[in-house]
């Protein structure tokens, strides 16, 4: 509720969109630790969240059946990134009508989103729901041998010529795949730099972790932003898709 609150707040005075996201369950943490409430209790808190601070809210889903209760509460479907290619998952958050937002497997080319696209729209038009609509793409780094992510910049130019807003995750992006003792470790000082560089390519979207108080969190504690920094990092963001936006529209 905290976050929830702050984040609405900031947001609010940059005139920004803004999904709050949070996970009922972590199921694909590398260990069995901390997974999360349950879907049952989880789905109450988004819900009052939703309700208290009039906020969409995005949430990931793992498995088909999932899929049409989570959408009750949530406004997007989040396929995680170890699930990209899941027919069944990626076309069963489709049948809800509701926005799917697919996580870039850090093992895909961004051109290869083009399948889970493909997967998504195949459905919306056998059931005559809008094609094309819907869908968002998020990059969240490469596997660049164990324990480390890359992200190359112009594979979000490659993932807009796919004809879907490209979200960019700077978080997720600094992880250290089970580096830490089998933890994932990341190193928060990199986002920032990250942020800069995805809105100078052109994205038309932030995924950002955010805590109260990173060391504690229980997930990805090394690569979530602090609270009290989001106003100075989204800030400096809205100036860069600004400014950038300007040399657009002198192109155009």
């Amino acid at each position: 509720m905290q976050t929830a609150e702050t984040l609405k707040r900031v947001t609010e005075e940059l005139h920004l969109p803004f999904y709050f996201k949070s996970s009922y369950d972590k199921a694909n943490r590398t260990s069995l630790s901390c997974r999360g409430i349950g879907m049952e209790e989880g789905l109450k808190i988004l819900q009052e969240v939703k309700n208290q601070f009039s906020l969409p809210i995005l949430t990931d889903v793992h498995e088909s059946w999932q899929c049409q209760p989570v959408a009750e509460v949530a406004d997007v479907l989040q396929i995680p990134a170890f699930l990209s290619r899941q027919t069944d998952l990626l076309q069963a958050a489709a049948r809800t009508g509701k926005i799917v937002n697919v996580k870039k497997g850090q093992f895909m080319a961004p051109w290869d989103m083009r399948g889970a696209v493909d997967k998504i729209n195949l459905v919306r038009q056998e059931m005559d729901l809008p094609v094309g609509q819907g869908i968002w793409l998020t990059e969240r780094g490469s596997s660049f041998g164990y324990g480390r992510l890359v992200v190359d910049m112009t594979g979000l130019v490659e993932m807009r010529r796919l004809g879907y807003p490209v979200v960019f995750d700077a978080t997720h992006s600094v992880q250290q795949p089970s580096s830490q003792a089998g933890v994932t470790g990341g190193n928060r000082e990199m986002v920032p730099y990250l942020i800069r560089a995805a809105l100078a390519v052109g994205v038309d979207g932030l995924f950002l972790e955010v805590h109260p108080n990173p060391e504690k969190a229980i997930s990805d504690a090394a690569n979530q932003i602090r609270l009290s920094d989001i106003n100075n990092v989204l800030s400096q963001a809205v100036r860069i898709h600004e400014l950038v936006h300007s040399f657009d529209k002198k192109r155009d």
